[in-house]
């Protein structure tokens, strides 16, 4: 916020200067009739509003009033002594260009009641002068009264202008920060999952190679089968970002519990019919990243996953019989903890982690809508409601929280 007694203008480049010329047309009124005393004392006032003019626009704080100010009053004095009102003109588009609204309200307030009360004394005392230009009088009048508010205005709307192709390259660079976090957040978890099992994989391979040799040849061909799909949903996360699917993430979990020996049990339906795909991808991607989780740091027996949906909101519980966390505040700060809660939060979810005989992560989504039927005649592959594009194909943000 602005100090109220700083002032900023606007750049005028040029403007002000070109305004010179027009200080050709006092000299008419002070030579016309006016005895050499009057004459010495209106070119002294035309030069001293000449350089107060220029220092207006180059100073700034306090000086930008007191330049203002003495202006002002050598504009009343040029009309009162030689009948030239003009100079108020000069002051209407100056002010026009204040920045500071309480400044420019004070300035425009006092540069009207001025300009109006010389006016009106002018014709009291029945100036010839005012009377012989009394039309273009009134013009000036009326332009000390709209120049500034014009001018304000149009100042004030370049600057929003300004502000707004400010606000969107930021809101532009917000986006390409978060799309890059989000794909960092895909890749670690989708290539997490992958390698964690093909680590335990090659593992068991290793040490099947002589006591089974066959089985050590399924094993490695399983880590073939898996570097495949892994690279296979690279390239699809890369070229089309699409979502995850709940149903088929249960099935790798199956599958990598399995190669890591431990018991996986679940409760519940898969289907989540009252769940948004939105919804339902951030939810995979969040058990995909909490079963990795208990693969690799809780050296648990079982694992158990809970689907449970309740009136306003789906509850997801992943449980183990580990050895729970021992430092929750650095568990919290961990990539793959930080990714699921920032998933869920994008989604207006929750997540809580409960470290008591194992280790529990409860996800909560809110629901969002009765999904509908595949097969209608609205059906175009994305039920999300979004509207398609010039190909055709459904605009979705499936993938967005991973």
């Amino acid at each position: 916020m602005q100090n109220w007694s700083q002032v900023s203008r606007k750049n005028t480049g040029l403007s002000p200067y070109v305004w010179v010329v027009f200080y050709i047309l006092p000299f008419y009124f002070i030579f016309r009739s006016s005895s050499t005393h009057e004459i010495v004392i209106g070119i002294s006032m035309i030069i001293v509003y000449f350089i107060c003019y220029v220092l207006s626009f180059v100073s700034k704080g306090w000086l930008v009033y007191f330049w203002t100010s003495v202006q002002i009053a050598i504009s009343c004095a040029m009309s009162l002594q030689f009948g030239y009102v003009y100079f108020s003109l000069f002051l209407a588009f100056f002010i026009g260009n204040l920045r500071n609204r309480a400044v420019f309200f004070t300035l425009y307030t006092i540069h009207i009641i001025s300009t109006f009360a010389t006016v009106n004394y002018g014709f009291v005392v029945q100036n010839p002068v005012f009377f012989q230009q009394l039309p273009f009088v009134f013009l000036s009048l009326i332009a000390v009264v709209l120049l500034p508010i014009s001018t304000y205005n149009k100042n004030k709307e370049f600057r929003l202008q300004g502000q707004l192709e400010d606000a969107n390259k930021r809101i532009s660079e917000l986006v390409k920060l978060e799309e890059r976090q989000r794909i960092a957040r895909d890749l670690h978890d989708t290539l997490g999952q992958k390698l964690s099992l093909i680590g335990l994989k090659s593992e068991l391979a290793g040490k099947l190679i002589i006591k089974n040799p066959k089985q050590a040849a399924v094993e490695m061909k399983d880590v073939h089968q898996t570097a495949r799909t892994a690279l296979k949903e690279v390239r699809e996360m890369v070229t089309q970002m699409r979502g995850t699917k709940l149903e088929d993430e249960l099935y790798r979990i199956r599958q990598i519990l399995k190669a890591a020996q431990i018991e996986f049990n679940m409760t519940g339906d898969s289907k989540l019919t009252n769940t948004s795909l939105i919804d339902e991808n951030v939810i995979s991607m969040c058990i995909k990243e909490a079963v990795n989780n208990v693969v690799k740091h809780s050296g648990a027996q079982s694992c158990s996953l809970v689907i449970e949906p309740v009136r306003n909101e789906t509850v997801v519980t992943v449980r183990d019989d580990g050895i729970g966390i021992v430092d929750t505040d650095s568990c919290m700060r961990g990539s793959g903890i930080r990714g699921m809660k920032e998933r869920l939060e994008f989604v207006n979810g929750s997540l809580d982690i409960v470290s008591d005989q194992g280790t529990a992560v409860i996800m909560r989504v809110p629901n969002s809508y009765k999904r509908p039927e595949r097969g209608t005649a609205n059906d175009t592959g994305c039920h999300c409601g979004r509207p398609e594009n010039a190909a055709g194909s459904a605009i979705c943000l499936v993938g967005v929280g991973g």
